[in-house]
């Protein structure tokens, strides 16, 4: 099962549907890197990088974690759609949208439990990929979908913007109704 990238008629919309495996993780990251310079703005690679990285990891773990495949089948492999199936189910897609001087990194998924920040436990090995978002982007948040939801973090391009947060979004998730 490999991993597909579109480009929308709009090249500042790209789009890549990743493969059920932790591997989609560096794919995602790998996306966005080729998107980031494509728009000049490799300036925002770590950051974009670093909450990708989180969110495909949330949607690895929560959305298919809990659906594994077959008995027998490696622990990294699921029983996952890469397209919409019969009954609606997504695939784990990641989009990139750039809209000067905003970049939004958005990753969609089957579950459509909205992600839950946990109190910051700073022994455990996981736990803190929320508060990572929440650290290296604008603002975040998630909404539902018809069959999953969006989890979504927004970025400033430009070393003023980035900066200095715009009153009232720094740091702060919401949930889009």
């Amino acid at each position: 099962m490999g991993t597909g990238t579109a480009l929308a008629v709009d090249p500042h919309v790209v789009t890549c549907t990743l493969a059920p495996r932790y591997e989609a993780v560096r794919t995602a990251r790998d996306f966005a890197r080729t998107a980031l310079q494509r728009w000049g703005l490799d300036e925002l690679f770590d950051d974009v990088a670093l909450v990708a990285s989180e969110l495909v990891t949330n949607a690895l773990r929560h959305a298919i974690g809990a659906r594994p495949g077959t008995a027998g089948s490696a622990l990294d492999q699921y029983d996952f759609p890469t397209q919409a199936g019969p009954e609606g189910r997504l695939p784990i897609r990641i989009s990139l949208v750039h809209r000067a001087p905003q970049v939004v990194c958005a990753v969609s998924d089957p579950s459509s439990a909205g992600p839950v920040a946990r109190e910051a436990d700073f022994v455990a090995e996981s736990g803190r990929g929320l508060h990572l978002v929440d650290s290296f982007s604008h603002s975040w948040g998630w909404h539902p979908l018809g069959s999953g939801k969006v989890v979504w973090a927004l970025f400033e391009a430009g070393s003023e913007a980035a900066q200095s947060p715009a009153p009232g979004l720094g740091g702060r998730h919401r949930r889009s109704a």
